[in-house]
């Protein structure tokens, strides 16, 4: 569920190694991820929450045409974010396992497409 972080451990968490024990350095990062995987979770509801609230407000009508690209682009961009939202409620809240992908590639790459996505959006309309 963590797998966004793989960035972050890898800036920050592996210079710890530079001045720490291998043993000292497994309890820092441990430390750390405690916290992490209490704050990250909720902001990631929150994030959800907020984006199902604005797509409300920001998609607007379907024409007789059909979905504009930008309309397109959106639920794509939708899709990634509700199944990252269900699947960390599910995990959560629930303490339920995901059955499928369960490894963070998966994931991660949704986040990453997210960002595209929102770049795409930003430049292109």
């Amino acid at each position: 569920m963590y797998g966004g972080f793989l960035f972050v451990d890898y800036l920050f968490l592996s210079k710890m190694t530079q001045t720490l024990s291998q043993d000292e350095h497994a309890k820092a990062r441990e430390a750390i991820m405690i916290h992490v995987r209490k704050v990250v979770p909720y902001a990631l509801f929150t994030a959800v929450g907020t984006g199902m609230y604005l797509i409300t407000q920001v998609f607007g009508e379907v024409s007789a045409d059909g979905l504009s690209s930008f309309q397109t682009l959106l639920l794509i961009k939708a899709f990634f974010g509700l199944w990252l939202g269900l699947r960390g409620f599910n995990q959560k809240v629930f303490g339920i396992n995901p059955w499928v992908f369960k490894s963070h590639k998966l994931p991660f790459f949704s986040v990453v497409a997210i960002i595209v996505l929102s770049q795409i959006l930003h430049l292109t309309f």
